[in-house]
């Protein structure tokens, strides 16, 4: 986990810190699938700007993770820019005004880098964009081996429905 000591921070009202840090990235669990990040740590931008009533975080970053695909459940990769942001207040009277990865002067960079990776994630996430997934009938991997099945035939204990049916 990759922590950073707010202690040695020192800002007054207006002012900004800027520093550059390896953050480790914790694998996650997204829609009962585990993803990991591609390099254990990752480079980081983080900011921390002094306003008149409280802490301004800034953290960027871009993650690469890597995990099954959402039709073909074959390797994905997948991009993640991020650009987070956290507020905490001196006098926190509202908890909308405190960030969760502040613990006694201590801000939780992984935890927070974790999060925010989680809400940039895309919906699906697939191996490629036009992904074919898997055949609903034999189960193969239609990126690998695209193909069609006959139509099965009915059955004939539907056959006074489908009549019915032709007569409306």
């Amino acid at each position: 986990m990759t922590t950073f000591a707010l202690r040695n921070v020192k800002l007054r009202p207006g002012e900004e810190f800027v520093t550059a840090l390896q953050v480790e990235l914790p694998s996650f669990a997204y829609g009962g699938e585990r993803y990991a990040s591609v390099a254990p740590e990752t480079e980081a931008k983080l900011v921390i700007d002094r306003t008149l009533s409280g802490t301004m975080y800034l953290l960027r970053l871009d993650a690469r993770l890597h995990g099954p695909c959402y039709r073909c459940l074959g390797e994905a990769l997948l991009d993640v820019p991020i650009n987070a942001r956290e507020y905490q207040d001196e006098k926190p009277d509202d908890p909308e005004l405190e960030t969760p990865y502040v613990n006694d002067n201590e801000l939780d960079v992984s935890g927070w880098a974790r999060d925010a990776i989680a809400l940039a994630l895309p919906e699906k996430i697939l191996c490629r964009p036009d992904c074919a997934g898997l055949c609903p009938q034999c189960g193969k991997n239609l990126n690998d081996e695209p193909h069609t099945h006959e139509e099965p035939k009915a059955d004939s204990r539907w056959g006074a429905l489908e009549a019915l049916r032709d007569e409306l």
